[in-house]
């Protein structure tokens, strides 16, 4: 891997209305983008990144800071776009937003002062960005939060300044939404409350598929076997792995994290896949697919081989509209939205952003467990509960018999988006 060449400096630049479309080819929708920037060294001109601010109806935009070497203005636009309609469909109080850097987080795995070094110069540009909150993402940690939270309290002047990040180490005052695995908890609410309302669906003796075994793939899954599920499937960068009788969760748990991943598994595997050919996880037989990587992983050229009966969207964007289309109305598949089940790590940061700067709403955070977990994992409980209901009963009273999961999805976010009768925005009552 060749060495990293740190930028001299970094800066935002700033796009605005309808110079977006002309600079980067983004058309605006009725919600955003407000604001689209180009993160460029000065020196030389050369584009490390892009923030995306989509909508600021419901409040100041929250979301990830995502490292990868091929990040898009598109992709980063893309997300932030999905972070809108994620936080109204949660009723946050927050619009939508996120960052991308190019660079390959693996080259900081044993250089964790270098990687401080270079979020710390990014951070000092995203002060000047005071409508975005970043969070962690693909490639950064609580570390890296905490390092830009530190950056924004010499910025304010003191902590306790609410910017973010979020998902900060506990021992720092955050929550630490990777290693309780909130996201994935969302997933198993979301697949606890579809029970209800799929007739031939239980978890206890489904077998399970899982595309990206990370921060919410590997959690799922120890959520989902604990009620009885067969985890037969489960891939990362390095391997896939397919067992119809199974795969051993616990050594999965202990490797997925060693130099080679889930290449360094030795249980029985019928199917083993190098890392070029993962994506074929996807078409592997199930009752669950989790796809938890990187977005667009279902598109027309392999809907038709999906042999699933629930899609748990764990990754954000992991399929376009006509592919879902596909799944829902030709092959019965149901395939839960990204933004609505995967929506606990937003609800999550929130909750810590909040904290951090009312004491009061800290204590009740805090009350039940003193670490704040039991309070979060309610809440996310709770929304995407509602969430999921709210989406089956709407297909089923809806005018369009063929409307996608995802079209419903929107419609509740937009719902949500646009002010009620007595002018005011729908949040959830424990969040005010």
């Amino acid at each position: 891997m060749q060495p990293f060449q740190f930028p001299q400096s970094l800066a935002a630049e700033a796009v605005r209305g309808k110079a977006i479309e002309q600079r980067f080819k983004i058309a605006r929708n009725e919600f955003g983008p407000e604001c689209i920037y180009r993160i460029h060294d000065p020196a030389n001109n050369h584009t490390w990144g892009f923030v995306a601010v989509d909508n600021l109806v419901r409040g100041r935009g929250l979301g990830g800071l995502r490292l990868a070497p091929d990040v898009t203005v598109d992709e980063v636009y893309g997300l932030a776009a999905a972070m809108t309609m994620k936080s109204a469909a949660a009723m946050l109080p927050l619009g939508g937003a996120k960052s991308g850097l190019r660079v390959e987080p693996r080259y900081f795995a044993d250089k964790p002062a270098e990687k401080k070094a270079l979020i710390t110069m990014f951070a000092e540009t995203l002060w000047t960005i005071p409508e975005y909150i970043p969070g962690p993402d693909m490639g950064t940690n609580e570390t890296d939060m905490q390092t830009i939270y530190e950056v924004f309290a010499q910025k304010n002047g003191a902590a306790n300044h609410g910017r973010g990040g979020v998902g900060r180490p506990p021992a720092q005052g955050g929550f630490p939404l990777d290693e309780w695995g909130i996201t994935a908890h969302g997933l198993f609410a979301a697949a606890i409350a579809t029970e209800k309302h799929v007739p031939d669906f239980r978890i206890k003796d489904s077998s399970v598929v899982i595309q990206g075994f990370g921060n919410v793939g590997a959690p799922i899954a120890e959520k989902l076997a604990s009620l009885g599920a067969r985890i037969v499937g489960a891939s990362d960068i390095n391997a896939g792995l397919y067992n119809p009788a199974g795969l051993d969760v616990a050594e999965l748990l202990a490797v997925r994290r060693s130099a080679n991943g889930l290449a360094s598994y030795t249980g029985p595997v019928r199917e083993r896949f190098d890392g070029e050919h993962v994506d074929r996880m996807l078409e592997m037989p199930c009752t669950i697919l989790v796809p938890a990587a990187r977005p667009h992983a279902i598109h027309p050229e392999n809907a038709p081989h999906i042999h699933t009966r629930i899609v748990l969207q764990g990754a954000n964007n992991p399929a376009d509209l006509v592919s879902e289309y596909f799944l829902q109305h030709r092959r019965g598949i149901v395939s839960l939205t990204d933004f609505i089940v995967n929506s606990g790590g937003v609800i999550a940061a929130f909750i810590e952003a909040k904290a951090d700067v009312d004491a009061d709403f800290r204590t009740l955070v805090m009350a039940e467990d003193g670490t704040g977990r039991a309070f979060i994992e309610k809440v996310v409980t709770r929304i995407i509960t509602e969430n999921i209901d709210e989406m089956f009963s709407r297909q089923t009273n809806h005018r369009a018999k063929d409307v996608t999961w995802r079209e419903i999805s929107h419609e509740i976010a937009r719902d949500r988006l646009r002010p009620s009768a007595d002018g005011q925005l729908k949040v959830l009552p424990e969040l005010l």
